[in-house]
């Protein structure tokens, strides 16, 4: 199955990517030609997330997630990105050190698992807002790591916890570059 994994999930990503591309350029070209047409229309805003039926914003992108078959906390943090509006693919594995070698981990950085979100690693027990941020911000790193398994953190903690006692760190070709996030 690993195989399948391995040759499929670029080009699923590569597909996913090419509509999301498409998709906001086309948005672009619909605000551009929107304010044109009226042109005392107040600039738009972006927002992370809206549940109103008046404004959409585009889908938030896939996270896939390797991870063990046995780890409750890792189906836990899943539930929390599904939760903040991510979609999740999640995949078994008996060899996650692979994963975490194409994530460019370095020493000290692991965790349970690993995820794959529009070209950045989040290893393990990232929160979801963190995840958005970077995405929004979209800093010239390899990903977001929460290193080991800190006990107040999505998925290790009670479902709605908020996250405390232990730092997001930001990593770039196997090294900690900084502190994303303190909790």
């Amino acid at each position: 199955m690993n195989t399948i994994i391995k040759t499929n999930t670029p080009a699923l990503l590569m597909s996913i990517m090419i509509s999301v591309i498409s998709f906001s350029q086309a948005a672009v070209a619909a605000d551009e030609a929107a304010a044109k047409a009226t042109p005392e229309a107040p600039a738009l805003v972006k927002t992370e997330t809206v549940n109103s039926s008046k404004h959409k914003t585009m889908p938030l992108p896939l996270v896939t997630v390797y991870k063990s078959a046995t780890c409750g906390c890792c189906n836990a943090w899943i539930e929390h990105m599904k939760d903040s509006g991510f979609p999740v693919e999640a995949h078994n594995s008996n060899n996650l050190n692979e994963y975490k070698i194409k994530a460019k981990l370095g020493a000290g950085l692991g965790s349970c698992h690993t995820a794959f979100v529009d070209g950045y690693a989040i290893e393990g027990h990232v929160p979801a807002s963190d995840v958005k941020r970077l995405l929004a911000e979209k800093p010239d790193i390899s990903g977001l790591t929460a290193p080991g398994m800190p006990m107040q953190s999505p998925g290790m903690a009670p479902k709605g916890s908020k996250p405390a006692g232990y730092d997001v760190i930001s990593f770039k070709d196997g090294k900690a570059v900084g502190v994303f996030t303190k909790y």
